[in-house]
């Protein structure tokens, strides 16, 4: 199993951060893409500053940029660090799309295969023509031409952020990996089965997918108190990151057995109780979806996430750079000794 590790620009601490997790063993660094900086940026910045570790979105929010400029920046991307770059892609949500990037938020599944489509054809140094829902290139009835990149080809590994059964299945058939939010390995046949069934779609199985579960991760002997205060952190996620009618983050916790909670949460998010709402979040939500605790329960759960074909852990870390660092080193020891077990 690797261990990745999250990021959050590139400011001082997090260039000698990732530097130092690079040394100690992490495979990947993912940088994610909100409403501040962008994902690609920071990334070239650290591309410079490492020589091993994978350089990777987490996410890309589709529709922010053409994709043939999604192509072009992951070529760059690959170019610059050697073949260590990972292209993390996702929809993101109406909210984000619709109010700060000024882009109508329909049609996410069809714009997720087709931006994929169209990266594999100008990435493998293809004259770009794609007749899709979304996309017409050239377009029609314009002076547009079909052009070929003038970059040589260049592999991008390809990654989906995906929570619902159809992007599920859609990234079973055509991702490199799966970024596994919301993710609870007590119920992981409610992701993996739809996995299973797109992967089968393109011949192959979910053992081809590198499965990428972001995780949070403390040593603690409070394993209660940091298990309340992930679960307390979830009610942003619950009450803000969507609508009363449309929340991709609710939906997967309901077909996790979550329903009545999250709605529950939801409500009084919205009606302004945000404290109950956070006391409501049940805690299983803050335990199930982290690694928490003194050494020995975490390595039980990491075997929990192993044994559902987990392959990448990907540590969101808090504290000073020090503490940080300590708590990286401790979780590859743990994942290095069960990798000693098993072998």
């Amino acid at each position: 199993m690797r261990i990745a590790v999250a990021a959050n620009g590139a400011d001082d601490e997090d260039e000698t951060f990732v530097v130092e997790a690079e040394r100690l063993g992490a495979d990947s660094v993912w940088m994610a893409e909100a409403w501040g900086f962008d994902a690609l940026t920071p990334l070239a910045f650290l591309a410079a500053k490492t020589s091993r570790i994978r350089l990777a979105t987490g996410i890309a929010q589709l529709g922010a940029r053409t994709p043939a400029l999604l192509a072009m920046s992951a070529m760059s991307m690959q170019k610059l660090s050697g073949g260590r770059f990972l292209l993390g892609l996702g929809t993101s949500g109406p909210q984000v799309m619709e109010g700060w990037h000024g882009v109508r938020f329909t049609s996410p599944l069809a714009m997720t295969r087709e931006t994929i489509e169209i990266l594999r054809t100008v990435t493998a140094g293809e004259r770009l023509v794609h007749d899709g829902a979304v996309y017409h290139l050239p377009l029609p009835a314009s002076a547009g031409r079909a052009l070929r990149s003038m970059a040589p080809p260049t592999p991008v590994p390809v990654y989906l952020a995906a929570l619902g059964p159809k992007n599920l299945a859609l990234t079973g058939e055509l991702a490199d990996g799966w970024l596994a939010n919301a993710f609870m390995p007590e119920t992981a046949s409610t992701f993996l089965e739809p996995l299973a069934a797109g992967a089968a779609r393109a011949g192959r199985s979910v053992a081809d997918l590198d499965v990428v579960v972001p995780v949070g991760v403390e040593f603690t002997d409070d394993e209660d108190e940091a298990a309340r205060r992930h679960a307390r952190g979830y009610a942003f996620t619950i009450g803000a990151m969507g609508n009363r009618s449309q929340n991709f983050y609710n939906a997967a916790f309901e077909r996790q057995g979550y329903g009545e909670d999250v709605r529950a949460v939801q409500e009084l998010w919205l009606a302004g109780e945000r404290e109950r709402a956070a006391d409501r979040v049940p805690l299983d939500l803050g335990r199930r979806t982290n690694l928490l605790g003194p050494p020995d329960a975490v390595r039980k759960r990491i075997a929990l996430y192993r044994a559902a074909g987990v392959t990448t852990l990907q540590a969101k870390l808090t504290g000073s750079l020090d503490e940080r660092l300590t708590t990286l080193g401790t979780l590859l020891d743990l994942c290095a000794e069960s990798d000693d077990r098993r072998s």
